[in-house]
This record gives C-alpha cells, structure tokens and sequence, in this order.
C-alpha cells in the first residue's frame, strides 16, 4: 500500500487512530449494536491495521494487512484502498474461527458531537488513597469472547453444546445463544489451571479448566478456536495472580 493509499484508509470517518484494543472493546460494548464497527490501528507494528466489531455480547478483532500493493482482509484481497473502501459499503459478512456469523451494519464514527456542559464543583477536598490497595486492585480489562463450546456434564458424561461468554473475570454459558439467565457463572479468580486436556480419546480440541471444586471439559469447533480460549483465560489468570502478588507484597511492607 502507498501512501496515498494509506492516506485514503486512515482518513476514513470510521478510523480511530489513537484507539488501543481495550478502549475500542469498551465503547462498542457500551455504545454498539451488534455489527458495529470501527477501524484501528494494529498493536502488531506500523502499516497494520484492526477492524474492532461489537457481535452479541463481545468483541472480535480481524486483521487487516497489505503485501506490496494489495489489501487483505479476510478471504479478500484489493487492489486498492478504494475497493478497499467500497468492500465495507456492501456489508460485509464475516464468520470467524468459532462459527459465530457476523454482519458489518454501522461504522463507528471518530468525531462524535457532544454538548458543552459541565458540572460545577460545589465541594473540593483531598482523601488520600496512595496506601489503599483496592485501587491496585481494580481491573479495567475487558478481554471478551464468545462462542459454542461442547461441555461434559458432571454426572453423567454427556456433552451438551453451550453458548459461552468470556467478559473480564467471568465466564458465563449459556443453553442457548439467545438464553437471558446464564445456567452457570465461573469465577476465574478461583481458577487454578486451564490447559488442553487429552484424556478424551474420541474428542480433540478439548479445553481443560480447573476450578478447584469442580474442573469442566468442553471441546471446541477448531483448534485455532481452542487455542484462543485458552489464551485468553490464561491471559486473565495471570493478570490475576500479577495484581494478587502485587497486593500481597504492599501489604507486608505495611
């Protein structure tokens, strides 16, 4: 891609240059519909970019990139940035890894008119909070996923396919995709392990996650999609230990 080129896409209403991961997962979940979207850039290097869609109740991330003069995205491959462009006027229809269909419906604009009103301060004071550890101890991360999963009962072996959501520190599932009431919610600070697990011989792609009173096999569609899984809870139980281990060590100098 030249730089005109590169020019055209990243002037695009719909590109948000300065948009990290995160906060591109937290304003589509708070302000999208399913099928919104919005263009980054991509936390791989310069000259990449991601295109961030709200589907259900997470967020998927594709990656866009460029080989000499061509675009590719997906199953797709331009000339240029203008078949690039026009691509996304005819909605596009995108299906991941997990099967979970998604329709590209609105592009998230980067300016946004808000009004010009503030609250005025009526009380001003200081309370220090430089010792209090609940502050280390708040986690803004959002790290969602969603998707079937096949999980084994507990009792008696069968495997039923669930819909599950992965959202900060919470795995949820679901008996079906459209259920309100979730039929479990696990608590992944009380997770101790989640692994690939290969006692099942008539299954792969099976998902091992150890709660300490229970551990719960489910198998996934691929092993691309088992793998994600995997990283992302692993993901959050090491980010769980690192601010548990932190707390820890300010509170014995205290």
């Amino acid at each position: 891609m030249n730089g005109i080129e590169n020019f055209e896409v990243e002037s695009l209403p719909w590109y948000h240059p300065t948009l990290s991961r995160h906060t591109a997962e937290s304003m589509l979940i708070q302000n999208g519909m399913d099928g919104t979207y919005l263009l980054r850039p991509s936390s791989k290097g310069s000259g990449e970019y991601a295109l961030s869609v709200k589907c259900e109740q997470a967020v998927k991330h594709f990656n866009i990139v460029w080989a000499g003069n061509e675009i590719k995205f997906g199953q797709c491959t331009f000339n240029n940035a203008a078949d690039f462009v026009e691509h996304f006027k005819n909605k596009p229809l995108l299906c991941g890894e997990s099967g979970q269909v998604v329709l590209l419906k609105i592009p998230y604009p980067r300016d946004i008119s808000e009004p010009d009103m503030y609250e005025c301060v009526t009380l001003h004071a200081e309370f220090s909070t430089a010792d209090d550890p609940r502050i280390t101890d708040t986690d803004f991360s959002v790290n969602s996923k969603e998707g079937f999963l096949t999980k084994q009962g507990r009792h008696f072996k069968s495997w039923r396919t669930r819909w599950f959501v992965l959202q900060r520190n919470e795995l949820k599932y679901f008996k079906q995709k459209f259920s309100k009431t979730p039929l479990r919610v696990l608590n992944l600070n009380e997770c101790r392990e989640c692994c690939q697990d290969f006692s099942q011989k008539d299954k792969s792609c099976v998902i091992r996650l150890d709660m300490g009173w229970r551990v719960f096999l489910f198998y996934s569609v691929s092993e691309h999609d088992m793998e994600d899984w995997i990283k992302r809870i692993n993901w959050r139980l090491m980010a769980n230990r690192t601010r548990s281990s932190f707390n820890s060590d300010h509170s014995n100098r205290h």
